[in-house]
């Protein structure tokens, strides 16, 4: 259905110079939302996501002449402007975009576009109000500052992958990384709720600021539990494969015809576990009365799970769990999940409408692309989705004469000179 009002963020204008994933996933979430997001892209390869395959997007899924579904993955409703900012003219093309603009974000090293005069106090002087965000890997000060932070190296610095993998001392104990770069989703994530609160501040004061973002910071925030496990006890977590630190039973358990996941978290949950398993005598044993005794007794208790759990198989508890009111789950591979009544009766799977330029490089050419939807269900103002990931530049003629107001000549200067790429052009350089 679509939305009964205007979008929640139908009002704001982003500029996005960020590319790879933790700064796209933040604008393409304020985009779902409504926000107006023109991303600039180097006009000589665009985000390097768009190269980051196979899988690619067209009908043959090895074709690196399409985007890989990488770049799909955070760069939906938003309008691909290609900009090289690195001259004098396409730099002023940004910054008079930003002057018409709320939010400008960017995730480019400390200081790296101060040559360009798009930096925070450049552009703070052009547009007092303005919302100026910056995603790096260690923020704008500290001793780190300067240098490149990726997702897999804040993994291990921010002290997740000391928690992640196999225990000390069993097959496999390598410390691992999460298998997806959570870390750059959740500094997305964190990054549009400083954007979101620079906004109000704006909004009632007239006031724009600089939102300083940091991989490392959000990660060691992220710890949580963990980290606060610290804090008290002067102990450093190690790693327990799939249990959890403060509760037991919290893990994967074996089954007749595979594995799931059970857990419990208060007595109730525990005698209920019990009784499901055929072996109600472990909830009065005096051993794992509580959860802090099962804590302590943690190795028995999970021995003599597995040997019950083992005995049915993984539908058979799942379902006898779920009417018990225990909490438990299958443990899915991504075609199981996108086959899940739940999966689908929340409409996860997404299908959006592909650029016009897409559909007509080729007549096999899908006219949608898959997505994976918005998790912010809203009421009364929804996500939206108007979009797949765009061509790269194919609405660089679009912004320049409609939101700057070049007139046909001025903008086929700049095609011609390679300051700015559009799919549209028929004399554009090859």
């Amino acid at each position: 259905m679509p939305p009964t009002q205007p979008a929640a963020l139908e009002h704001v204008k982003i500029v996005d110079l960020t590319r790879i994933l933790a700064g796209p996933w933040a604008t393409q979430t304020l985009a779902d939302l409504g926000a107006d997001v023109i991303k600039i892209e180097s006009p000589s390869g665009g985000d390097d996501t768009r190269h980051w395959g196979p899988p690619f997007t067209g009908p043959d899924k090895a074709d690196s002449s399409h985007d890989a579904a990488y770049f799909y993955t955070a760069n939906r409703n938003k309008k691909s402007v290609a900009i090289d900012f690195s001259t004098d003219q396409g730099a002023e093309l940004v910054r008079q975009l930003v002057s018409q603009s709320d939010v400008f974000i960017e995730n480019f090293k400390v200081g790296g576009l101060q040559q360009y005069g798009l930096d925070y106090p450049t552009l703070k002087k052009l547009k007092p109000d303005l919302i100026y965000c910056s995603i790096t890997g260690f923020g704008q000060t500290g001793p780190y500052a300067k240098r490149a932070g990726y997702d897999f190296i804040i993994q291990a610095m921010s002290g997740l992958m000391s928690v992640t993998g196999q225990a000390p001392g069993t097959p496999g104990d390598e410390p691992m990384k999460i298998g997806v770069a959570l870390t750059d989703v959740l500094t997305g994530l964190y990054a549009c709720i400083g954007i979101l609160s620079a906004l109000a501040h704006r909004d009632r004061t007239g006031e724009g600021q600089h939102v300083d973002m940091s991989l490392l910071d959000v990660s060691v925030a992220a710890m949580a539990n963990q980290s606060l496990n610290y804090l008290v006890s002067d102990n450093s977590p190690v790693r327990m494969g799939n249990a959890h630190p403060n509760i037991v039973p919290y893990q994967v358990f074996p089954t007749k015809d595979g594995h799931l996941i059970m857990t419990a978290g208060n007595e109730r949950q525990f005698r209920s576990l019990c009784k499901v398993l055929g072996d109600e005598s472990l909830a009065d044993d005096e051993r794992y009365k509580t959860n802090q005794l099962r804590v302590a007794n943690r190795d028995n208790l999970i021995t003599a799970i597995k040997s019950l759990s083992a005995k049915q198989t993984s539908t058979q508890l799942i379902a006898a769990l779920a009417d018990a009111s225990v909490p438990c789950g299958p443990i899915n591979d991504m075609e199981a999940v996108f086959a899940d009544p739940q999966v689908i009766a929340r409409q996860l799977h997404i299908e959006l409408p592909k650029d016009e330029s897409i559909a007509s490089t080729g007549e096999q050419s899908p006219l949608t692309a898959p997505g994976v939807a918005c998790p912010v269900r809203l009421s009364a103002t929804p996500p939206t989705y108007r979009s797949a990931p765009p061509v790269l530049g194919n609405q660089t003629l679009e912004v320049l004469q409609q939101r700057l107001g070049l007139s046909d000549q001025q903008a086929g200067d700049l095609l011609k000179a390679g300051i700015c790429h559009s799919p549209h052009n028929p004399d554009r350089p090859s």
